[in-house]
């Protein structure tokens, strides 16, 4: 839809050009009263924004949660597009317009191979790595490319924090952009010699197919907990999202039209019920053709698997190490990042490098020298306690975090460090899951001494109706399983009062929006940014103890 300005559009500086008549050929959509010879106009790219179309351009107008597409049709051909593709209920919309109209029942469908195909098939050109799960997808993602990279390969990365090509970083909107987008991204990526890219994979991507048509040659799978049931009707539609780039086609793939994303290789972590339950569907569903194909690969921190870690061994600074030992190989691993999930994650990350053709030895050397940022991220200001932000935002998620730093107190006490406390600042996000919220304030009071409830981005929800609901939950949980409980809703005065609260010792704990650097209030986003807020409060408490 039009927007004040236009967006970032990546794309290769040179494309081919595709006739119509091709484009109908590969979808099945039929021309709605086109003149004749519209069979030969040529088409140089696909974008399903009309504020980002280029000349040449075919612009997709699909149906959307909110509007259709096509009632931008005209915007679109206004800016360049010289062929519109859409839906029945579209071409109503457009009209006349002075373009071809290709029309196809389900656009959504094909549209991810019909990218591929106009920019050239580029996923084919590339060795891509895609990570999908609940907790872990970012740090993963991180680690596994920095192992790529250590084995001399030019590499990219597409997450939720970044994008990065050729080392120029690009803020990511979205987890997984549109299909349009990714594939003019990987093409731009070929263009500029990239050898490999590194990706998450969520499972809105998965179910709305922004990663149809991608040759994936190795997927990864972290875990599996509550989030996103806002969208998906409930946890087996979640678990059947993410299936999709392991098993070809999807569950129903009898009834489904789509292609499929699966993976040449997967990599499942089968630490948690569901990724034992992908692991054995995967070997089990797959037909004898895509079995003789497909390989899988897995992970466990502790019990049988392909992959398996040893015991983890604190270092100095939260750093941690341990040994992967995969088939016919040991490796000894060290990590920036403290915490058993982030020994899963960065098993997982040599078990994928390992399967995308990579030493394991070179893999687990590179990860010594990785943080990611927004993770166990550490804000020092000279303080006598330890200041941590996380983007930890799922009940299992705060759980762990917790967990970690309460295993991290213990240590300490245990050799001879002050037995501090923890507080932990926490918020839930509006206008999704509300299944989760009180289930996170129960995860926060359940383990600290001081929960502070808080708003994170209400977006167009009140922010005073969420915090209730996550307050609801820590109040649920026993007076003898918890501390103090309060509630501040402005988030920067919340961080100043975890401050003010702490002790020499202690550890403060802001969870929730991590490496996020704005607050959705009302549909306004304002800049904020948990690192620096809680930085200042930390600067102006030390400050004050020196001059008190």
């Amino acid at each position: 839809m039009p927007a004040q300005s236009s967006p970032q559009v990546l794309r290769p500086a040179a494309s081919a050009a595709t006739s119509l008549r091709t484009v109908a050929e590969l979808t099945g959509a039929r021309s709605a009263g086109a003149a004749a010879g519209w069979e030969n106009i040529e088409v140089t790219g696909i974008e399903q924004r009309s504020n980002a179309v280029r000349a040449g351009d075919l612009f997709a107008g699909l149906a959307g949660g909110h509007a259709h597409g096509a009632r931008f049709a005209h915007d679109a051909v206004a800016a360049g597009a010289v062929a519109v593709l859409t839906d029945p209920a579209g071409a109503e919309l457009i009209g006349a317009i002075g373009v071809p109209v290709l029309v196809h029942d389900a656009p959504r469908t094909v549209l991810g191979e019909l990218s591929s195909a106009l920019y050239g098939d580029p996923s084919r050109k590339l060795r891509i790595v895609g990570i999908t799960g609940t907790s872990g997808k970012t740090t993963t993602s991180y680690l596994v490319e920095a192992g790529l990279a250590a084995a001399g390969l030019r590499t990219a990365l597409i997450g939720t924090i970044e994008t990065r090509i050729g080392g120029v970083r690009v803020p990511s909107a979205l987890t997984t952009p549109e299909a349009p987008q990714l594939h003019a991204m990987f093409a731009l990526m070929v263009e500029q010699g990239v050898d490999a890219v590194v990706m998450e994979v969520s499972s809105h991507a998965l179910a709305l197919g922004r990663v149809d048509g991608v040759s994936f040659a190795v997927g990864g799978f972290t875990n599996l907990s509550q989030d996103h049931l806002d969208f998906h009707a409930d946890f087996e539609d979640y678990f059947a999202a993410k299936r999709r780039l392991f098993i070809p086609d999807g569950p129903d793939s009898a009834a489904s039209p789509r292609p499929s994303v699966a993976a040449a290789v997967s990599v499942v972590c089968v630490d948690d019920e569901w990724g034992q339950r992908l692991a054995g569907e995967i070997r089990a569903d797959l037909a004898p053709g895509a079995r003789d194909r497909l390989r899988t690969v897995t992970t466990r921190a502790g019990g049988q698997a392909d992959w398996t870690a040893g015991a983890a061994i604190a270092g100095a600074g939260g750093t941690q190490e341990f040994t992967a030992s995969g088939p016919g190989v040991e490796v000894d691993v060290r990590l920036r990042l403290p915490g058993a999930y982030n020994i899963a994650n960065g098993l997982l990350a040599v078990a994928v490098c390992a399967a995308a053709g990579v030493e394991a030895e070179t893999a687990a050397a590179a990860l010594a020298a990785v943080d990611v940022p927004g993770r166990m991220q550490r804000v020092d200001a000279g303080q006598d306690f330890l200041a941590v932000v996380d983007y930890a935002h799922k009940p299992a998620a705060i759980e762990s975090v917790v967990a970690t730093l309460r295993t991290w107190l213990a240590d300490g006490a245990r050799d001879g460090r002050a037995a501090g406390r923890l507080a932990v600042v926490v918020g839930a996000g509006g206008d999704r899951d509300a299944g989760k919220r009180p289930l996170m304030g129960a995860a926060a009071a359940r383990g600290s001494d001081l929960a502070i409830i808080t708003d994170d981005n209400p977006r167009s929800e009140d922010p005073a109706a969420i915090r209730a609901a996550v307050l609801a939950g820590a109040e649920q949980v026993p007076g003898a399983e918890r501390g103090e409980v309060r509630e501040v809703g402005d988030r920067a005065a919340a961080i100043r009062a975890a401050v003010a609260w702490a002790q020499p010792g202690d550890v403060v704990l802001v969870a929730g929006k991590g490496h996020e650097t704005g607050q959705e209030i009302s549909g306004v986003k304002h800049p904020f940014d948990d690192r620096e807020v809680l930085a200042a409060a930390l600067s102006e408490k030390t400050r004050d103890l020196t001059h008190s």
